[in-house]
């Protein structure tokens, strides 16, 4: 009844189009039907993006597309014309900052792979090993991990090949995966990396308290023959009642031992990776929910050669280069640094243990003993609802904790806050940008339509980077 006399619907979704052909459908034998149009004009043409969330530069262009000329104001064509000059001096940014693993991540370990393998990428943190030399690629939706493989088997002349799964994932819906490969008797081995943490939505606890004894019993009533745990600490579970007859334990260092020896096991085999997730076991440690480190590894400078084995041996990018006297030779930033010690496997005498040692904190600057001027806050322009600031900077800065703290101070003057916040996958090095928009004290939440700050509209930028400063998100939010 809705489209009754209607010329024409222009649906608005973000990504493919799902609402589009089954209204399309619906109408198609009404003997008045309006137009349907939407990813497509009625010629075919492109009219909203099938590949990107839409912001409201792109829908305010398809309206103006599809509105008659009459409809076009002078606001109208003004914004329009405000959008194609933002485009036209919109360029490829020359730099990027590409999210990498957390210092000390298990997955810095976990997701390698022995030489002459592949591996299949999953949901998760650990989706970053398609960015490295890791024989990484393809991924599913939450579940499907490994299962392209089940088709592509009897095409290819490998043999067998490995699938990265979370434990958040084989709680939600991978175990099915497994199922799958088992029922196509595929030569598959499947990595579930158990680190305790849902790490892409804020760390919280896997649903349904799935822990390596659960999952090892598990995956041995689905039939699957050849388990290993693979951690950090192998004995953490070897007395478990619910562990299944038969499972394996090895330390992290034998790894790449023990899925050699996978690859050559026919039928679906499981590597259970048991380690916690590094940064979560810092908030834990932060909050005394969990027993501070006592070790600390050191570089001496005058013994290092910068040969890279520790790099090497923990991919942690909290092993840096220290530029001397001497040459380059590498340090630890212990305030990166989360006591993982994968970098002491490398083969190196430089390194040095400490116990009991704390690094030193720098001199405490006496505060300003003068009185501050009080700030004078902005306020949203005339005819806008809120002011918009865009954080921009490298993920471990703080930057979403800067937002939360702008968006609670705010709140408690008594103004509307809205704000889209880059959480999720591990972003350490990698750009971070939140997008924070303040009405007016007084204001009803509902006057800012939109968390997002539209084309051209930021009136602050706060960057600690000027790479991500210049980068694809920020640049089209910044005026002329």
């Amino acid at each position: 009844d809705f489209a009754r006399g209607l010329e024409e619907v222009l649906v608005i979704e973000d990504r493919r189009a799902f609402l589009e052909p089954q209204l399309r459908d619906a109408l198609y034998h009404m003997p008045e039907r309006p137009r349907i149009v939407g990813k497509r004009d009625e010629q075919g043409r492109p009219l909203l993006s099938e590949l990107t969330e839409l912001d409201t530069a792109q829908v305010l262009r398809a309206l103006a597309a599809r509105l008659p000329e009459p409809f076009h104001t002078d606001r109208l064509r003004a914004r329009l014309a405000e959008l194609d000059a933002l485009a036209a001096r919109q360029t490829a940014p020359l730099h990027e900052r590409a999210p990498y693993f957390c210092p000390g991540c298990p997955h810095n370990t976990s997701t390698r792979v022995p030489d002459g393998s592949q591996a299949l990428a999953g949901i998760g943190c650990h989706f970053l090993a398609r960015y490295m030399d890791r024989s990484t690629e393809q991924f599913t939706q939450m579940g499907g991990e490994g299962t392209p493989w089940l088709g592509q088997m009897h095409f290819v002349q490998e043999k067998h090949v490995f699938a990265n799964m979370g434990d958040g994932t084989y709680a939600h819906s991978g175990s099915l995966a497994i199922r799958a490969a088992m029922a196509a008797k595929a030569n598959i081995t499947f990595k579930i990396l158990v680190n305790s943490a849902v790490a892409m939505t804020g760390g919280q606890e896997p649903e349904g308290e799935m822990t390596v004894p659960h999952i090892a019993a598990q995956v041995a009533a689905e039939g699957v023959k050849r388990i290993v745990v693979v951690s950090d600490d192998p004995d953490r579970h070897r007395d478990a009642p619910m562990i299944p007859k038969g499972v394996a334990y090895h330390h992290r260092s034998e790894l790449d031992a023990v899925q050699r020896e996978l690859r050559e096991t026919p039928g679906v085999t499981v590597l259970i990776y048991d380690q916690q997730c590094a940064t979560e076991r810092r908030r834990k440690r932060k909050r005394n929910l969990a027993p501070q480190a006592t070790k600390r590894a050191v570089i001496n400078p005058r013994v290092c050669e910068d040969c890279g084995d520790c790099s090497r041996a923990s991919n942690c990018l909290a092993v840096e280069p220290l530029e001397t006297e001497f040459g380059r030779k590498r340090r630890i930033d212990q305030s990166a640094c989360n006591q993982d010690f994968s970098c002491v496997e490398g083969f190196c005498p430089s390194f040095v243990t400490l116990v009991g040692a704390e690094p030193a904190k720098p001199a405490v600057k006496p505060a300003f003993a003068g009185t501050l001027p009080d700030p004078v806050l902005p306020e949203p322009r005339e005819g806008e609802a809120a002011w918009n600031i865009l954080l921009a900077g490298i993920g471990g800065q703080g930057v979403t904790a800067l937002s939360a703290i702008l968006g609670m101070a705010a709140h408690l003057e008594g103004r509307p806050v809205r704000s889209v916040d880059m959480l999720g996958l591990a972003q350490k090095g990698g750009g971070v940008y939140v997008q924070l928009r303040i009405g007016r004290v007084g204001a009803a939440a509902g006057d800012i339509a939109s968390p997002r700050i539209d084309a051209g509209a930021a009136d602050l930028l706060v960057s600690a980077d000027m790479v991500v400063a210049h980068g694809r998100t920020a640049r089209p939010l910044l005026g002329p």
